[in-house]
């Protein structure tokens, strides 16, 4: 029984000699500072309205037919007018109902992407893990939740996310929408948070209805949020006291599963408007319909990944194959376009969606440390190079176009995303 503490003890050991040594300074310190970013002007018509979703879509673990990086150099480079209509958004209520906002570019605004397009790794033909598993299990609360861990959320169709405003959360477009309609699990979408265990029965004064009450409602939304699995069950079940009885544990981790009030999904994501672009428009908003009290996690833009002193970037979702656990894992990124950031870190299915991040210092003079998601991990993909069907872990990264999109999203106020 003694050996599982210590082991505790040596694994939060581990991790905080990685997270130190990803904050050692050397030569060029102005290389560890988040770089300053002007925002292009991104301008938002008045929205369209169109007919429901009908919800037929099914997910999928793995993403076919992407343009991959060699690919992506035969590309032209996209116009003002291309960028606007794959910058334009849907969005879709909780209700069914879908809007079209059109999006056009001020005058002027930068259209070069943040990095070059290079292939100068070799292609490795492995699936997933790639040699040793170099994933951490993250099954202590006392971490897990955390700063940064904390911001990691789980959303109901089997992905994961990051929170990145207290009723936001960034995920990817493929956990919501397979390019032609929203999947199934879409229509009763919910995001779970982890959550504190529970501290006694919460009975006298009143409390104890009050929060078995809330417990009660959030149990409901959470199993409608997994594909309403126990709908029938539940409609079944006589009395109220079943239903208070039922836990709100998923796969062995406690959540508190809060429904989306709407998500957003660029058009560059859908068929037939990016043609072989729509890998890089792999990323959607969700709002959810409560403010959360956790932590959250902003925004950043890198230039390149790649000459940054690590070169490192680090995630953490909910693996399938690690059920009940939160999985954290780091790793270099081994090449980059303008909008993907090809790497081999260990992943699962399950951990689409997480917020990529790295870690730097604030400009000024105190100079902190901070994290901020600087892109989506969008999984495993089989992408055609050179006619032939290859497989990398691709995440997309947040370019300034995409993040003043994003910061709209979240804002509701293009005014608050022209700085970083």
């Amino acid at each position: 029984m003694a050996s599982e503490p210590l082991s505790l003890l040596l694994s939060a050991f581990a991790l905080t000699l990685l997270f130190a040594a990803a904050g050692v300074v050397s030569a060029g310190e102005d290389e560890y500072t988040w770089p300053p970013q002007k925002l292009p002007l991104l301008r938002f018509k008045q929205t369209i309205r169109l007919g429901s979703s009908s919800f037929t879509a099914e997910g999928q673990n793995e993403l076919n037919g992407m343009c991959g990086i060699e690919c992506q150099q035969g590309l032209p480079k996209p116009s003002l007018e291309d960028l606007e209509h794959m910058l334009s958004y849907e969005t879709m209520y909780a209700n069914g109902t879908r809007t079209l906002t059109p999006v056009s570019l001020q005058d002027g605004t930068e259209l070069s992407g943040t990095a070059p397009n290079s292939s100068s790794s070799s292609l490795r033909h492995k699936r997933e893990v790639y040699g040793p598993d170099t994933r951490f299990t993250i099954s202590d609360k006392q971490y897990s939740l955390k700063y940064p861990f904390s911001t990691s959320v789980k959303i109901s169709t089997g992905c994961s996310g990051v929170l990145v405003s207290p009723r936001h959360v960034l995920t990817a477009a493929h956990c919501i929408h397979d390019g032609s309609d929203y999947l199934k699990g879409a229509q009763k979408l919910s995001v779970g948070i982890l959550r504190k265990g529970r501290k006694g029965k919460g009975r006298g004064k009143g409390g104890g209805k009050r929060r078995r009450g809330k417990e009660r409602e959030e149990e409901q939304e959470g199993e409608e949020g997994k594909g309403g699995k126990k709908k029938e069950e539940r409609k079944k079940a006589k009395g109220r006291k079943s239903r208070s009885k039922r836990s709100v544990k998923a796969e062995g981790m406690s959540f508190r599963w809060t429904r989306v009030k709407q998500m957003q999904v660029p058009k560059g994501w859908f068929k037939g408007v990016s043609e072989g672009a729509a890998a890089d428009y792999d990323y959607a908003v969700l709002e959810l319909k409560r403010a959360q009290k956790s932590r959250h996690m902003d925004l950043g833009i890198v230039p390149s990944i790649k000459k940054l002193p690590a070169g490192r970037v680090h995630f953490s979702g909910f693996d399938d194959d690690r059920p009940g656990n939160l999985v954290y894992r780091f790793c270099s990124v081994s090449d980059e376009s303008n909008d993907l950031l090809y790497q081999y870190c260990d992943a699962k299915p399950g951990s689409s969606g997480a917020g990529v991040y790295v870690r730097l210092k604030e400009p000024g003079s105190k100079r902190k440390w901070k994290r901020k998601v600087i892109g989506v991990f969008s999984g495993h993909q089989w992408v055609d190079v050179n006619g032939q069907q290859q497989d990398y872990n691709v995440a997309v990264r947040i370019t300034p176009l995409k993040f003043a999109q994003i910061c709209h999203w979240v804002h509701g106020d293009s005014g608050q995303c022209q700085n970083v």
